[in-house]
């Protein structure tokens, strides 16, 4: 049990310490200069701006269930943007969630391994006005998971919209989806979910700033509720050539099935 407990404390403070953001640089270099944090800082608060970037987000949620379960998440979730036509953008997000967790389907268990993959696709204005930016396009589940604990065997398909506006240093916007599956195994349950991310960030000159956001996913199907809200503080800083943006903070369950 104290192996167990040192090993949970540790996977705790890795999360707590390495809980950050990494990001490339953007392509089109001169809309950002390389050496403008605030310009950067900027950009990355909006989840569908014109930069490639690769975050990697480490949630570590203690706790769980029956047996007071445990479960790391690491959410590897790269953005690449295309251009389309000179006023319009398709920007695509894949999240690859990287899952360990003891005492959840039972005393004394564990599981580890890939979960489903979520991609998505948005249209979006490439040309932004009054710090106005929108994206209309679609969310699809795929089933990647390794382990049958970790996944749904479905393919799921659905809309999914952002909504944003920036100015004064203020990033204040929406993100939201809806998944139905569409194919997969009969014997498991079919997916109906909507998920919610309200976001609000504020980023000064030099590219330290504070995010607040929630994340809240309805299942329709099992007439359940799960909600986060995630409060980090994070700042630009150089590796090299390399501007990378940290974050860090607290992540707060407020409701659970």
């Amino acid at each position: 049990m104290k192996m167990k407990q040192k090993s949970i404390a540790c996977i705790f403070l890795f999360c707590f310490f390495y809980a950050a953001t990494v990001f490339a640089q953007d392509e089109r270099k001169a809309a950002t200069n390389d050496n403008d944090p605030a310009g950067l800082a900027k950009k990355l608060a909006n989840p569908i701006g014109a930069l490639i970037s690769v975050p990697f987000q480490n949630n570590m949620d203690i706790g769980i269930g029956n047996f007071n379960g445990s479960r790391n998440t690491l959410n590897i979730q790269p953005i690449v943007p295309f251009n389309l036509t000179q006023r319009f953008s398709l920007i695509t997000r894949y999240i690859l969630p990287v899952i360990s967790q003891h005492d959840i389907t039972g005393e004394n268990t564990h599981q580890s391994g890939l979960s489903d993959a979520l991609v998505s696709g948005w249209i979006s204005n490439r040309v932004v006005k009054n710090g106005f930016v929108w994206g209309l396009g679609t969310a699809f589940l795929i089933p990647t998971a390794t382990n049958d604990v970790l996944g749904t065997k479905k393919l799921g398909v659905g809309p999914t919209a952002i909504v944003l506006k920036q100015a004064k240093g203020w990033t204040v916007g929406i993100l939201v989806n809806q998944i139905w599956s569409v194919a997969g195994s009969e014997n498991t349950y079919a997916v109906n979910q909507l998920y919610l991310q309200p976001f609000l960030t504020y980023n000064w000159k030099s590219g330290t700033g504070l995010t607040l956001n929630s994340e809240s996913t309805l299942n329709w199907e099992a007439e359940t509720t799960n909600a986060y809200i995630n409060i980090m503080a994070g700042g630009i800083i150089k590796f090299g050539n390399q501007l990378v943006q940290l974050q860090i903070g607290p992540r707060i369950q407020v409701a659970a099935p």
